[in-house]
């Protein structure tokens, strides 16, 4: 298998990738607390297995290369906890814009942001939005969380899909860095909160609140239902999610325009 990890290559072999219409994923991430028994580099650290993952198993069908994981996410709501490092909006936004602008002046055309933190979702989007005017490439964001939730919630015992540090993000742990997962005492960790709700007003609004109006130890969930087993399960159901986005053409097809020769008389082109 060829080598996928941007950081282990040489700048003429990220050449030819990029001759050769290479896709490229951009992981984005997070350094945060994850309750008592996991790292704060959980997010970093799945987000880098599943981009890895992925792009071997894309490989063949499409080529792809995974570049350093953008561990600096938007993690303001678990500050409270300690061990976070937080970035501002602005500092987040223009990072995304010069990482990207930098793919595109390589000439890479195809973008794929694979993110693993919650937090970043809805700026990712607004970035891809704001960039869409500006970049000559086709970006896609995603969050293998949501690309492979049914799948995930099929594995898991006590969640329809991942949880802040519980069952499926520890046993993707003890898969990844199973020396850094504190096994001692998973049961008393357990908490049954209402995970990404504890966000929402009304029907369907949003409310901003630090994590510790959701949990008083920095777990959402039922990390004793983790093992080994379940995490490797996990991480190849959502490296498969992301890699049938990069294989699939559609993906990356140029977008449509159907607005025809114009209406009432007026043409739509000057």
């Amino acid at each position: 298998m060829p080598e996928v990890d941007w950081s282990r290559l040489k700048a003429q072999d990220l050449r030819a990738l990029a001759d050769n219409n290479a896709v490229v994923i951009l992981p984005i991430a997070s350094i945060e607390q994850h309750g008592p028994h996991l790292p704060v580099m959980t997010d970093t650290r799945i987000g880098q297995e599943v981009a890895l993952r992925a792009a071997r198993k894309a490989y063949d069908k499409r080529p792809t290369v995974v570049t350093p994981v953008v561990w600096s996410g938007l993690s303001e709501h678990h500050m409270p906890f300690g061990g976070t490092l937080t970035v501002s909006h602005s500092t987040f936004r223009a990072l995304l814009h010069d990482l990207i602008v930098s793919l595109t002046r390589l000439g890479f055309r195809d973008i794929l942001i694979s993110n693993s933190h919650g937090g970043n979702i809805i700026a990712m989007q607004q970035i891809l939005d704001e960039l869409s005017e500006v970049v000559d490439a086709t970006m896609v964001g995603t969050t293998y969380a949501s690309e492979a939730e049914p799948e995930i919630g099929a594995v898991l015992q006590d969640q329809d899909g991942v949880q802040h540090a519980g069952e499926a993000e520890t046993s993707m742990m003890l898969v990844c860095e199973p020396g850094l997962v504190d096994t001692s005492d998973l049961t008393a960790l357990t908490n049954l909160g209402d995970g990404p709700s504890f966000l929402k007003a009304g029907r369907a609004s949003y409310r901003w609140r630090p994590f510790t109006h959701l949990t008083g130890n920095g777990v959402a969930g039922v990390p004793e239902k983790s093992n080994a087993d379940k995490g490797e399960k996990l991480l190849e159901i959502s490296a498969a999610a992301l890699a049938a986005i990069i294989t699939d053409p559609e993906t990356w097809a140029a977008p449509q325009d159907l607005r025809g020769q114009g209406i009432g008389g007026v043409p739509f082109r000057k």
